[in-house]
C-alpha cells in the first residue's frame, strides 16, 4: 500500500457520552505524532454541518496538556449535530460540498465519531469518494451509551453510563426506604429501541439495591400487567422501585408519552420521536391507581455526562479506538469501524476488531431475549455477567480545588481558503 499524504479531519456527532473525548485524544494525539504522513490535523466544529459550512479547528495549535486532559472531559468539545445525509443517489449536493471542501483542504483521512446514524454518515461518505475516485481513507470511531451498534462487543460510552446509572439506582434505593410509608419510584432510563443501559440497573440488585421491575423495549409494554405487578410487590413491601427505557412501547407500537399527548410528538431531522416523560407519565397514572406516593424520576442527560463516575476500561478503550484508526488509515485500511472482541479468559479483556461499515450502517444490537425473563419485566444473570466487568475500575480524572479540571481548547479556526 502505499503512503498517502495529506491531511485529516476528525467529526464528533450525535449525543455526547462521558468518554468521547477519550476518542478524540486518540486521534489527536497519535495523528499529531505522524507529520510526516498527516500533516494538518483538523476538528470538525459541529461535526459534518462544519465540514459543510467549512468551519474546522487547527489542532496543532493546541496545547498538548489540554488535548491530554480530553481523555477526562465530557461531552463533545468540537461540538456535534444531527444532521442526515440523504442518499446519494436521490440527492448528491451535500457530497459534492464535502468531496470539494476535502479537496480544497486536502483532506485525505477522514475519521467520525458517533453511533448508528453517524456510522451510516461515515459509510456514505466513504462510498462517494470511492466513486469519485478520491483517495480518502475513511473510518468510523464507535460512540454510544445505547450500547447498540452492530459487531462489537460493546460500544465506548456505555460502560460509564451504566455505572452511572447502576450507582444512581443504589442511592435512590437508599432513599427511598428512609420513611415508614409507602413509596414506588419509577426511574427513567435513556434507550430508544434498545434496553441495554435500562437493564444496568440490574448490576444494583447484585448489591441488594436495585430495583423490582425492569421494563425494556425489546418486550412490548403492557400498562396493564405492569400496573398488576406493582400492585402485588407493593402489598408485600410497601415500597417499589420501577426501572423503565423511555423508549418502551405498547404492542400497538405506541411510546408512553403518546398514550397522554395531545399533539403530535415531535421529531428530530433523522424522523426519531422525541422521547423523555415516560417516568412522569408512569408516575402519574401509578398515583392515581394505587393511591400511593409516587415519584418519577429522569435521569435524562447526568447519565451520559457523568464523567466523574467513569469506568476506567471505558476512557481506556475510547482512547484506543480513536488511536486505532488513525494507525490503521496511515497503514492503508478505509472504509471499517473500529471495533471490540472480548478475550475467553476468565480476566476482562478486550482486543480491537475492525468490521466493514457497510455491516454497521443502521443496524441495531438489542438485549438478547433470552436475558430477559418470560414475564418481561427483569434480566437474568447473563446480562450481568455481560456488563459488570466493564464498569469495574476507577478513572484518574484530575481535579482543582476539589473539582474536575477540564480540557480548555483554543479552537484556532483555519482561514478560508
Amino acid at each position: 500500500m502505499t503512503m498517502l499524504k495529506g491531511n485529516l479531519m476528525f467529526g464528533q456527532s450525535g449525543g455526547p457520552t462521558s468518554v468521547i473525548n477519550a476518542s478524540a485524544a486518540g486521534v489527536f494525539i497519535e495523528a499529531l505524532k505522524h507529520a510526516d504522513v498527516i500533516e494538518k490535523v483538523y476538528g470538525a466544529a459541529n461535526g459534518i454541518v462544519g465540514i459543510l459550512n467549512e468551519k474546522f479547528y487547527d489542532i496543532g495549535e493546541e496545547d498538548p496538556a489540554e488535548l491530554e486532559l480530553l481523555k477526562y472531559t465530557p461531552s463533545s468539545s468540537l461540538g456535534s449535530c444531527r444532521y442526515k445525509l440523504a442518499n446519494a443517489d436521490v440527492d448528491d449536493t451535500d457530497y459534492k460540498r464535502i468531496l470539494e471542501v476535502f479537496k480544497k483542504y486536502n483532506i485525505r483521512y477522514f475519521f467520525y465519531n458517533g453511533g448508528n446514524d453517524s456510522m451510516d454518515t461515515c459509510n456514505k461518505i466513504s462510498k462517494f469518494m470511492q466513486k469519485s475516485g478520491y483517495d480518502c481513507r475513511v473510518m468510523g470511531v464507535p460512540k454510544t451509551i445505547d450500547n447498540d451498534l452492530f459487531g462489537t462487543d460493546h460500544c465506548p460510552g456505555f460502560s460509564s453510563a451504566a455505572k452511572y446509572i447502576a450507582t444512581t439506582t443504589m442511592e435512590v434505593y437508599q432513599d427511598a426506604r428512609v420513611y415508614d410509608t409507602g413509596m414506588i419510584c419509577v426511574i427513567e432510563v435513556m434507550g430508544r429501541h434498545a434496553g441495554w443501559l435500562t437493564a444496568a440497573t440490574r448490576l444494583a440488585s447484585e448489591k441488594g439495591a436495585g430495583p423490582d421491575l425492569i421494563y425494556l423495549p425489546e418486550v412490548p409494554f403492557d400498562l396493564d400487567q405492569m400496573l398488576a405487578d406493582v400492585k402485588a410487590i407493593y402489598a408485600k413491601t410497601g415500597k417499589v422501585i420501577i426501572a423503565v427505557s423511555e423508549g418502551v412501547q405498547t404492542k400497538d407500537g405506541k411510546f408512553i408519552p403518546e398514550l397522554v399527548a395531545t399533539d403530535d410528538v415531535a421529531v428530530d431531522s433523522f424522523g426519531h420521536k422525541q422521547l423523555g416523560g415516560t417516568a412522569t407519565v408512569l408516575a402519574d397514572y401509578l398515583k392515581k391507581e394505587t393511591g400511593s406516593k409516587v415519584r418519577g424520576i429522569e435521569l435524562s442527560l447526568m447519565q451520559r455526562c457523568a464523567s466523574h463516575c467513569a469506568s476506567k476500561s471505558d476512557y481506556e478503550e475510547s482512547f484506543l479506538a480513536g488511536q486505532t484508526a488513525v494507525l490503521k488509515a496511515i497503514e492503508g485500511l478505509t472504509d471499517y469501524m473500529v471495533g471490540f472482541e472480548r478475550a475467553d479468559s476468565s480476566e476482562y479483556a478486550c482486543q480491537i476488531k475492525l468490521i466493514p461499515l457497510n455491516d454497521v450502517a443502521n443496524t441495531e444490537k438489542k438485549v438478547p431475549l433470552e436475558w430477559i425473563n418470560k414475564e418481561g419485566n427483569f434480566v437474568n444473570e447473563e446480562y450481568v455477567k455481560y456488563a459488570l466487568p466493564l464498569i469495574i475500575g476507577e478513572t484518574e480524572q484530575p481535579k482543582e480545588d476539589g473539582l474536575p479540571r477540564f480540557a480548555h481548547l483554543k479552537k484556532v479556526l483555519v482561514n478560508k481558503k
